[in-house]
Order: structure tokens, then C-alpha cells, then sequence
């Protein structure tokens, strides 16, 4: 079976283990980034190298984008050397990015007027989920496309939905950023109380992710906040980011999220402390310094 060549675009913390799921499963994948050294276990893993998004998309036939943010996208599907000066028709690119809804359409538009179709498909799950291939993906985009490159995203994800069209996948990872958040807010709160109050973490935490107080990030989260644990699954730096678009985006359409915009403001704390590469679970440290703990 005719397996498409996959020009993947960002090595990082979620793109690394996406490109390997990839290799694992077959397909020739052509690696860029911006750092080549982020590539080298992929490369003698079997992977090719490209020297641009260009020379990347001009050897595939689906370029995925996995990169930090909206200028970071646009650079490389439009910019000097970027995905566009190897347009051709049938040519499908999948920015898998979390970024700005609305840029998202026109960078879509410019893309489509050369013959390239863009789908946007942001993921949920984490790093853990990148490395299990057990990622949520949301797409938005025409529904032929999604369809043809379905066999492409079930080699990542275990949950594929079609969400509407182009920006619809953002908008979608918008809102469960919007409800992650408050999970993780309420995950801290909730041991901050209980460690404040003289309980047992461990058995707080047994008791409570057996009860309807259960969620994921509390049985992830929760742990590692006991352990004293604050590597990142996920960094508060990106977590900033994935809100700062959200709270840009609702006021484009008029939507108030008063919570939203405290907890930015709780993790902008952790920001001006120098500690934006810890995990978000360190949002506990602030409700500690709240209550006049020095963490």
C-alpha cells in the first residue's frame, strides 16, 4: 500500500514523538526545524532532512506543522523559504499547532488560491499522549481532505474528529483550553486547602480521584504535585500562550471568561518568578504564597 511521504515541520516536546509514531508506522517522513541537532535521534531513526519548509514540501505530499505559535506557523507556510513557494495543486498541508483562529483562515485563503488545501488539527493529550499516540485531534477543513489524510492522523491519535471548517480545530482547542485550565485551577486549590489544613495529600488524593471530584488532570497533575514534582507535561510559558489566544479570541466575538482571565493572571505570576518552563502544576506554588507559605 502507497504510503504518502510526510514532510513534518517542528521537533519539539509533542513534534518529536508525532514524527516517530509516523516513521514507526511507515511512512517516509522529511524532517525540518529550526534547530537540526532537535532532529538527530529521528534521523538515524530513518527520517531525511530538509534544509526549508520549501524543500520540505516540494518532496511531500502532506506537510504536517508543529510549531509554537501564529507568527511561527505563518513563517513557515508563507515566508521566504516557507511551504508556499513549493505550492502545487493536491498538495495538503496539516498545521497541528495551536494558533489564532482567524489567522488560521487567511493563511488558509492564501494557500488555497495556489492550490493548497490547509486543515488545521491541534491536539490534546500532552506530551505522554504525543509519545502513546493517543492524542485527541481536532480538524477543521474541507471534508474530502480530512478523509483522505484520516489514515495519517489515526497514526497519532486515537480520537479524530472533524470539527467544521478551516479555524474550526482551533477554535475547538480553544475551548478545551478554556476548561483545562479551571481543572487545573481547581487541582490546586483543592490540595493547596488540604495541605493547608493538615490532610494527608496522598490520602486526599486517593479519596478524591475515586469521587466526582475525578478528572484527568488530577490523576495526572495530582501526583506530581504531592511528589513535589513541577517538570512540565505541558509549560506554563505554552499554557500562556494557548490563553493568550483565547482571551484574544473571545473578545473578538464578545464572549466574557472572567475565570479564564484570572488564572492567566495566576500563572503570569510564576512568569515574572522566572519559572515559565515549569510545569502548570506549579500553579500551586502561587496559592502557597497566597497564604504566606515562602515556596
Amino acid at each position: 500500500m502507497h504510503k504518502e511521504r510526510i514532510g513534518f515541520i517542528g521537533i519539539g516536546i509533542m513534534g518529536e514523538p508525532m514524527a516517530r509514531n509516523l516513521l514507526r508506522a511507515g511512512y517516509p517522513v522529511i524532517l525540518y526545524s529550526r534547530t537540526k541537532a532537535k532532529a538527530q535521534a529521528l534521523l538515524q531513526e530513518g527520517a531525511l532532512w530538509a534544509d526549508s519548509p520549501r524543500d520540505a514540501a516540494r518532496a511531500c505530499d502532506v506537510v504536517i506543522t508543529c510549531v509554537t505559535d501564529t507568527p511561527d506557523v505563518r513563517a513557515v507556510l508563507l515566508g521566504p523559504c516557507g511551504v508556499i513557494e513549493a505550492a502545487r495543486p493536491g498538495l495538503i498541508c496539516i498545521d497541528m499547532s495551536t494558533i489564532s483562529p482567524a489567522e488560521t483562515r487567511k493563511m488558509g485563503e492564501a494557500l488555497a488560491a495556489q492550490g493548497v488545501t490547509l486543515l488545521d488539527a491541534p491536539v490534546s493529550g500532552g506530551q505522554i499522549g504525543a509519545i502513546e499516540a493517543k492524542l485527541s485531534i481536532m480538524i477543521g477543513g474541507p471534508a474530502e481532505a480530512v478523509e483522505k489524510v484520516r489514515p495519517i492522523l489515526e497514526t497519532l491519535g486515537r480520537t479524530i474528529t472533524h470539527c467544521g471548517p478551516l479555524g474550526f480545530g482551533q477554535t475547538t482547542k480553544l475551548a478545551n483550553q478554556v476548561m483545562v485550565i479551571h481543572t487545573i485551577m481547581s487541582v490546586a486549590e483543592g490540595l493547596a486547602f488540604a495541605e493547608k489544613a493538615g490532610l494527608d495529600l496522598e490520602t486526599t488524593l486517593q479519596v478524591t480521584t475515586a469521587g466526582a471530584a475525578g478528572s484527568h488532570s488530577l490523576k495526572v497533575l495530582g501526583p506530581k504535585v504531592v511528589a513535589g514534582d513541577l517538570k512540565p507535561a505541558f509549560m506554563v510559558d505554552l499554557q500562556q500562550k494557548d490563553l493568550r489566544l483565547v482571551l484574544e479570541y473571545a473578545e473578538q466575538i464578545g464572549q466574557p471568561l472572567p475565570g479564564t482571565a484570572l488564572v492567566k493572571q495566576l500563572f503570569a505570576v510564576l512568569q515574572a518568578q522566572g519559572r515559565g518552563r515549569d510545569g502548570t502544576q506549579a500553579l500551586i506554588d502561587v496559592l502557597r504564597q497566597l497564604a504566606g507559605r515562602k515556596v
